[in-house]
This record gives C-alpha cells, structure tokens and sequence, in this order.
C-alpha cells in the first residue's frame, strides 16, 4: 500500500493548486453528453465522500461488506458542481481526500485482506478497493489537465 499511497499523495499535492489555475472556461466547457471539468472534479468530490464512508465502514461493519453503489451522473448534477467557484471545489476535493490519505495510512495490514461484496456479486478486498480507488482518481485527473 505505500507505493499506492506515495502515488495518492503525490497526485494530490501536485494538482490542488494547478487546477485552479486553469481558464474557467476551460474547465466549464461543455459536450453534450460528458462532463466538464469542473463536473469531473466534482465527481471525484463525490468518489471521495463515498469511499471514505467505506474505507471507514468496512472496519466495523458485519463482514463481508456490501459495496453500495451511488447515481454518479445525479450527484454531479444535484451538487451542481458545474456553478461552483474552482478555489471552493478544489479545497474540497483535497480535504476530503486528505482525510482518506489518513485512513490508508492508518489501516490495520489485516483490515486490506477484508472481503467486499460489489453489486454484480463478484468480490475484492479493501486493498483492491483502494488501489482501485488511487487508479480512478489519476484517470480524472488526467481527463481535467488535457
């Protein structure tokens, strides 16, 4: 998990003053069909709210734990990311992701084999889930830098 977490960390510090420095309306321009920019941040804002609850529940919750899946493309339009201002979006996006930094690396190296039940059945463990997690979030960001 360290290489994860360095990579987690480092994304991060690297991003959170970089993107507020981009064109706004680079960041609001639209397609129909996809997200902005800004609704991508935001959907990563919603990503994170959703995998520190997990990363947190898995500790105490009945086992195996139950993956519960949320309407992306909802919360990013009820959030309405897309009018906030960037400076605001961004320091959410890094506080929230702060806080899982803290929970990974705080997690106890059994707590990374615990099982997860996803929707279609299949199942991972919490150390998947969190890498998995790192993994989702470079791709955005990759998407809101190009």
């Amino acid at each position: 998990m360290q290489n994860t977490i360095l990579k987690f960390e480092k994304l991060l510090n690297e991003n959170v003053n970089y993107i507020p420095t981009l064109n706004n309306e680079v960041l609001e321009a639209k397609i129909p069909e996809k997200w902005s920019k800004k609704e991508i941040l935001g959907h990563l804002i919603d990503s994170a709210i959703h995998n520190l609850v997990r990363f947190t529940e898995i500790n105490y919750l009945e086992k195996p734990y139950q993956h519960r899946s949320y309407s992306q493309m909802d919360l990013v339009s009820l959030n309405q990311y897309q009018t906030m201002d960037i400076n605001e979006l961004t320091t959410l996006w890094f506080s929230v992701n702060k806080q899982i930094v803290r929970i990974m690396k705080s997690v106890d190296e059994r707590a990374l084999d615990y099982k997860i039940i996803l929707s279609n059945q299949s199942i991972i463990d919490l150390r998947f889930l969190m890498t998995d997690y790192v993994e989702h979030l470079e791709h955005h960001i990759n998407q809101i830098k190009s």
